[in-house]
C-alpha cells in the first residue's frame, strides 16, 4: 500500500512538471535562439508580440538592406511608415519605445538606444543616461576691476552607466537594485521568501542569479514566426 502512494505521487509530480512545461499553442519558449523580427516599436505590446513595424514599411531614404539603416533612420527626428491599413503614419523619434536589429532589441531611454542583454520574463539591460546642470556664470566675479555685475547661464553634462530591469508582464521599468528585485520576484512567493531571507549584503550580490533563477521558472513565451 505504501509503495502504491509513492507510486501515485512520483506520477503526479511528473504529470504536474509535464503541465507547467507545456507551451501555449501557437506560442513558442523564449531561448536565446530565437530571433525577433526586425523593425521599430511604437510601444511595449509589440515587442511582447515580436510585431514591430516591419523595416519595408519604413519610409527612408536609407536603403532597407544598408547595414546602417536604424543608425541613419534615429538621426532623423521623425519617421514615416505605414500602418496595418496602409496608411502612412509618422511618429516622432523620441517617442517610439525601441527597435529591433538583426534579432537583437533595443529600448529608448533618455535620447539613446541601449541593448537589452537579458531578454525573459525579468529582462535586464545597461544604459548610457546623460544629465544636464545649469548654473550661472559671472565672467566677472573673478576681476577686482569690474564692478558692473554680468551673468550668464551656463550647462554642464555628466554621463553615467546604469543597470535596469523589465517586467516583461507590464513592460514597467524599474531600477536594477535589491528593491527592484523585490517587487518582481514577488510573482514568485518560493522565490521571493528565499530572497528574502538572505542578508542585505546577500541580496546585493545575488540580483543577477535570482533574475536568472525567476526566468528559468516563469518561461517567458512568444507567437510563432511565421
Amino acid at each position: 500500500m505504501r509503495k502504491l502512494i509513492i507510486l501515485f505521487y512520483f506520477f503526479n509530480l511528473i504529470s504536474l512538471v509535464l503541465w507547467a512545461q507545456k507551451v501555449p499553442e501557437g506560442m513558442v519558449r523564449y531561448s536565446p535562439d530565437f530571433k525577433f523580427n526586425d523593425g521599430i516599436y511604437l510601444g511595449f505590446s509589440q515587442l511582447k508580440n515580436n510585431k514591430p513595424v516591419p523595416v519595408a514599411r519604413i519610409l527612408s531614404a536609407t536603403d532597407h538592406y544598408d547595414p546602417e539603416f536604424f543608425t541613419k533612420l534615429l538621426e532623423e527626428k521623425q519617421i514615416a511608415y505605414f500602418d496595418d491599413f496602409g496608411v502612412q503614419q509618422s511618429v516622432s523619434v523620441d517617442k517610439i519605445w525601441g527597435f529591433s536589429r538583426n534579432g537583437v532589441v533595443y529600448i529608448r531611454i533618455g535620447s539613446n538606444f541601449s541593448r537589452i542583454t537579458v531578454i525573459g520574463s525579468i529582462c535586464h539591460f545597461v544604459a548610457n543616461i546623460t544629465t544636464y546642470n545649469s548654473r550661472y556664470y559671472d565672467p566677472y566675479s573673478y576681476n577686482p576691476y569690474y564692478y558692473r555685475y554680468s551673468g550668464s547661464p551656463a550647462t554642464t553634462s555628466t554621463t553615467e552607466m546604469r543597470q535596469y530591469i523589465i517586467d516583461f508582464e507590464t513592460g514597467k521599468i524599474l531600477e536594477y537594485d535589491v528593491q527592484g528585485i523585490e517587487v518582481l520576484l514577488m510573482k514568485d512567493p518560493e522565490l521571493y521568501d528565499e530572497f528574502a531571507a538572505l542578508k542585505n549584503k546577500k541580496k546585493k550580490q545575488m540580483k543577477f542569479l535570482y533574475i536568472r533563477k525567476f526566468n528559468e521558472r516563469n518561461p517567458l513565451y512568444f507567437p510563432e514566426n511565421k
